[in-house]
């Protein structure tokens, strides 16, 4: 098995195979190996006929040389094919679209394709013969000499001896974006394009960097320049685009620019792409006119440019180009030869193209092919030195691996040693000292500014804070305690005092506070205190709004906590329990809350508490707690009590130490869930101040707290609670400490980082919630499971149609059915027998009857409707159509029932015979649910009325079929057997023909044979006989059946008067006997 990653080298490799296979349909050619040279006529271009036909003859001569040296006997043997543009008013290559193709179909026709084709240079002519989608199928390959626009690039068949414009892109790319010593990294970059008279190596080369989808001017911001008076307004702008240009042509178009444009910025720098100019290496001396140019040209060659060879004046690179070409496929042939003849396998080159991935030597010097059949080349970038005067190479590109090699690391360049960056400088720059003058002012204005605005805001702020005005009272609202209140002591809800001084103030739920110590008349430095509270507004502290002045009293309007305080919470151990809020991580999370809020509000400018306690740290509804009853020193005064510190038990006072001793206290409270200040030998508060303020001896008065028994937690914090009650005050950690310190005992306790109060609730509700998750899957397959017992009886009471229009729209639409047959059926004599049996003998002999009923159902197409009594309706056709089955269906049905009555025993009267009668009909019916409350789908029309009438004009163990369902019954493949009973008198139908079914051709059907009118004479002499012996053997004489709780009374009422002694028939007998069965009952 090949590997993902070796297909995709496969597939390379078999397009190699296959266009090698040119090479060898050429070796099989019988020692003829043309190339056809197609090319200019034109005298005014460097590949036109004349100068390239004596090259090509050469390179044939070099390789018969060559062949001669590996015993080859084959000599190449050229055509030569031009085209002569002389004619149009667009002459060269501009003009040469379709003339290859001409030639090669010239070619072609005469049977001269030859092996390969050497040429066109120009790109329009050779895109016509190799692209895929609108070029020739091409046999042979291309060798061009030329051809350098990017249309050509990637072609299977084509090779070009010199640089593609595509490696001029990728050079220029690659050089733009490298940092050298000397070099920064250029982004911008001007392109000039001339106009006319261009080159065709600089049309293609000008046109690869100009194109939008090239990869030039996709990784570089490139500004082109159309024509002569573009280039100039971007030398001389003073706001220019970039410091480089790039140009193609000879130093000549140098010099005529800068003769036109005059004097240009000594930052300016130009490229100049002259590639096929040796002249850089032939006569080294540099001109002035350019000292600022980088020229971009092709290594050395081999050939000698103006010596005295036989062509020494018309030899070029596109000459060199043609001679060469013919010597590689020389080379391939060569090559491929050898191998044959010394059975080696031919290295196939890993290309699609035949001459890709080779290297040899030519004219033009060292050739390298890449994987595509474009030459790769070590261009040089030549400058001239300011030291000698002279062409020196700077760099050299390796296109083969994108990479510059530097030639000279400390180049004379005219730009103090270094090239110019790519963005000019802004010619309206200052200098450093200006810059450093302006800045130096502007920073003094802007400061003097800022100054100004801080102190008028200051002054503004100052006037403010002296300032106060009280809410307006009627802006607080009555308070909806349903809708806020949350507390869990019913007791308190009710006590009325609970609810006084609460209200609503702006949407927000508010308790006020009196103010005793005022009349509402603050002086400055109570107004300047009253404003810093109102700013204050964070997480773990109750919002201020401002006060309020009633008639009664001045109030301080505060957020309302509607659990209640601390202590509160405290000391419900009832809706509260140790075992889930009160546990260890409720209480620090609780104990790390308040530190927050007093860490916030020591850094504020209120600075301290001073009459912090249990009382006034307060729980809101979402489980925050927050500190209430801060700031306002100078209207409350500070507090004397359990929980005030020692040192201001013994000098009046507030601090932030003393804070941190009050919240040690509530730590206390916290932790043990006891009273305030909990010991066992005192229990007075007042005693528990004095022994705090006086201390006996080294020995201090604190709450009990005992590290005996405790947890490592425990004991931290344990420890951290008698740090903050430290009788010395600067030895009690500061809040920012205690944050810290719970933090790391709460992550020690469950390896996660600190948490409030409600992240400890949230952490419990999840775990709540992944047993309620289990709870609720538990309960769902229970719904599930009872959903599908209901339906399953909701398909047992009505059909399935029906059931899911109910649940789907609440409602059934009636619907008429063209034609159904419907069953009725009774037993015989009903009243009789439950004259002799008790209510539920009754009972269990109808359920004994119509369960088997049921079973049979079960095997047929059809619809039970519904049993009244001893009755038992059936129906089928509806609600679901089946054509003419539903008469078969019920015929079925009926003979099954018949054969299941002529087995039955009566439980409680054995031996006494069980009859039924059946009528069935067929037609058309109507059916519907009628009703809300136990709906039942209902038949209703003349069908049900007949087969109604059918049923009690029938005989015990018959089927009383009518003309309709014969008549169904006969159109299908069904032999049903059937006797005439004649015409018989239906109510409300007159007289109608009407039949008795007996059976099925072929099939058996084990039924009982009907009572005549001879049987019925002779039971009804011995029935009522049979009845009681039936009891008698029950052990039910006649006294006993007198005690019976029979159903028909109005039975016993008869045997009771004699209406049953004698002769008489029992009524068992008077419903079901008849002399004439072609008369009615």
């Amino acid at each position: 098995m090949f590997s993902s990653h070796s297909l995709p080298y496969l597939g390379v490799l078999i397009m190699a195979v296959v266009a090698n296979n040119m090479l060898d349909e050429c070796l099989s050619s019988n020692r003829r190996y043309t190339m056809n040279v197609v090319l200019l006529e034109d005298d005014t271009y460097g590949w036109s006929r004349p100068f390239v036909q004596k090259a090509v003859e050469e390179a044939i001569e070099e390789d018969r040389l060559e062949n001669i040296k590996h015993d080859l006997n084959f000599t190449l043997t050229a055509n030569y094919n031009g085209f002569n543009t002389n004619v149009y008013n667009r002459q060269g290559c501009g003009s040469s679209t379709c003339e290859g193709v001409a030639i090669l179909k010239i070619l072609h026709n005469n049977g001269n394709v030859g092996c390969v084709m050497l040429g066109p240079s120009c790109t329009y002519a050779t895109f016509q013969l190799v692209d895929d989608e609108i070029g020739l199928s091409l046999s042979i390959p291309v060798i061009s000499a030329g051809s350098f626009g990017l249309s050509c690039d990637y072609k299977p068949k084509l090779t070009r001896i010199l640089p593609p414009a595509r490696k001029i892109s990728d050079l220029l790319v690659n050089f733009m974006k490298e940092q050298l010593t000397f070099k920064d990294s250029w982004a911008q970059v001007y392109v000039y394009k001339k106009s006319s008279n261009t080159t065709e190596d600089c049309f293609w080369y000008i046109n690869a960097l100009e194109a939008a989808s090239s990869n030039f001017a996709s990784k570089t911001s490139r500004e082109m320049l159309r024509g002569e008076l573009d280039l100039k307004n971007a030398l001389t702008a003073k706001k220019r685009h970039s410091n480089i240009f790039i140009l193609c042509g000879s130093p000549d178009d140098v010099v005529s620019i800068k003769g036109k444009v005059g004097q240009i910025d000594e930052d300016i720098m130009f490229i100049l792409l002259d590639i096929y100019n040796p002249e850089y290496y032939v006569n080294t001396t540099s001109s002035e006119a350019m000292q600022d140019v980088l020229v971009i040209t092709l290594p050395q060659r081999n050939y000698t440019y103006g010596s005295n060879s036989a062509y020494n004046d018309t030899i070029n690179d596109y000459v060199a180009g043609y001679h060469d070409g013919a010597l590689l496929f020389g080379k391939v042939l060569r090559e491929k030869m050898l191998s044959q003849r010394y059975n080696r396998a031919y290295d196939v080159p890993l290309s699609d193209n035949p001459f890709g991935n080779i290297s040899f030597d030519g004219m033009g010097g060292h050739y390298v092919i890449d994987e595509y059949g474009d030459r790769d080349v070590n261009f040089s970038i030549i400058y001239t030195s300011t030291v000698t005067g002279k062409y020196e190479t700077l760099l050299v590109f390796d296109t083969s691996r994108n990479k510059t090699v530097m030639m000279d690391t400390n180049p004379a360049l005219i730009w103090n040693g270094r090239l110019p960056r790519d963005v000019p400088e802004n010619p309206d720059s200052l200098d450093m000292q200006d810059v450093i003058v302006i800045v130096l002012s502007l920073s003094v204005v802007v400061v003097t500014a800022i100054a100004l605005i801080f102190y008028r805001q200051n002054r503004k702020e100052r006037l403010l804070q002296k300032r106060w005005s009280h809410i307006n009272p009627h802006l607080i609202g009555p308070l909806d305690e349903k809708e806020v209140s949350l507390k869990i002591d019913e007791d308190k809800r009710k006590d009325s005092t609970f609810f006084n001084h609460r209200g609503r103030y702006d949407k927000k739920p508010v308790i006020l506070k009196e103010l005793k110590q005022t009349d509402g008349d603050f002086t400055e430095n109570q107004r300047v205190e009253l404003n810093t509270l109102l700013r204050i507004d964070y997480y773990n502290l109750t919002k201020f709004y401002g006060t309020v002045k009633f008639e009664y009293g001045v109030f301080g309007v505060f957020e309302l906590c509607q659990r209640g305080s601390l202590r509160y919470i405290l000391n419900d151990r009832i809706s509260y329990p140790d075992e889930t809020f009160m546990d260890m991580e409720f209480k620090i999370s609780v104990m790390y809350d308040i530190a927050k809020g007093m860490s916030y509000l020591h850094s504020s400018n209120i600075e301290v508490h001073g009459r912090l306690k249990s009382t006034n740290c307060v729980v809101d509804n979402r489980m925050v707690v927050k500190i209430t009853d801060f700031g306002c020193h100078t209207i409350l005064s500070p507090g004397r009590d359990v929980w005030t510190a020692p040192e201001h038990l013994r000098k009046d006072g507030v601090s932030q130490k003393g804070d941190v001793y009050s919240y040690a206290i509530i730590a206390h409270e916290i932790v043990m869930r006891r009273p305030p200040f909990y010991t066992q030998n005192c229990s007075d508060p007042a005693e528990k101040i004095y022994r705090v303020q006086f201390p006996n001896g080294m020995s201090i008065f604190r709450p009990d707290l005992n590290f005996d028994g405790a947890s490592e937690r425990e004991s931290e914090l344990y420890t951290l609670i008698k740090n903050c009650w430290d009788e010395e005050p600067e030895r009690r950690p500061d809040f920012k400490r205690i944050e810290l310190t719970l933090g790391k005992i709460f992550s020690n306790l469950h390896n996660q980082a600190s948490e409030t109060y409600m992240d400890n609730l949230i952490r419990r509700l999840q775990m709540y919630s992944r047993t309620l998750e289990h709870l609720v899957e538990e309960r769902t397959s229970l719904y599930k499971a009872e959903r599908d017992r209901a339906d399953r009886l909701n398909f047992m009471l009505l059909p399935g149609p029906v059931v899911r229009s109910l649940k789907e729209t609440g409602r059934v639409e009636p619907e008429l059915f063209e034609e159904v047959t419907i069953y009725f059926s009774d037993i015989v004599g009903f009243t009789t027998l439950c004259h002799y049996s008790t209510p539920m003998e009754v009972v269990d002999m109808l359920n004994d009857i119509y369960k088997n009923f049921d079973s049979i159902l079960d095997h047929h197409d059809v619809y039970k409707v519904e049993t009244i009594g001893d009755a038992y309706m059936v129906a089928s056709g509806l609600p679901k159509r089946n054509g003419d089955r539903h008469a078969v269906d019920i015929a079925h049905m009926a003979l099954d029932m018949v054969a299941f009555v002529g087995t039955f025993e009566l439980q409680h009267l054995p031996g006494i015979p069980l009859w039924i009668r059946i009528g069935v009909h067929s037609g058309p019916c109507a059916a519907g649910v009628v009703g809300n409350k136990m709906p039942r789908y209902c038949l209703f029309g003349d069908t049900v009325n007949t087969a109604s009438r059918m049923e009690s004009t029938s005989l015990p163990l018959r089927i009383h079929a009518s003309q309709s369902t014969i008549n169904i019954l006969q159109r299908t493949d069904c032999k049903f057997e059937y006797e005439k009973r004649g015409e018989t008198y239906l109510k409300g139908k007159g007289k109608e023909m009407t039949y008795w079914l007996t059976g099925v051709t072929g099939a058996k059907y084990n039924l009982p044979t009907p009572p005549t009118a001879e049987n019925f004479q002779r039971l009804q002499q011995d029935l009522a006989e049979m009845i009681v012996s039936s009891l008698d053997n029950r052990g039910v004489g006649s006294e006993g059946f007198k005690n019976r709780k029979t159903l028909s009374t109005k039975v016993r009422r008869r045997e009771t008067n004699g209406s049953l002694q004698g002769n008489s028939p029992p009524e068992y007998f008077h419903l079901a006997v008849t002399d004439n069965p072609s008369t009615y009952l």
